[in-house]
């Protein structure tokens, strides 16, 4: 059984373990610009 006192070692790829496509940044983007859009003719309506 390993220690839990000592540290455990990870590669760079298991170490990283996220979405690395760019995918997640143009859906926050997206998102936030409808968010705004949605406000704005709320606002004005």
């Amino acid at each position: 059984m390993n220690d839990p006192n000592e540290p455990t070692e990870l590669g760079a790829v298991d170490a990283r373990a996220g979405e690395t496509t760019g995918r997640v940044r143009y859906i926050l983007g997206i998102s936030l610009v409808l968010i705004i859009v949605v406000f704005a003719i709320l606002f004005f309506r």
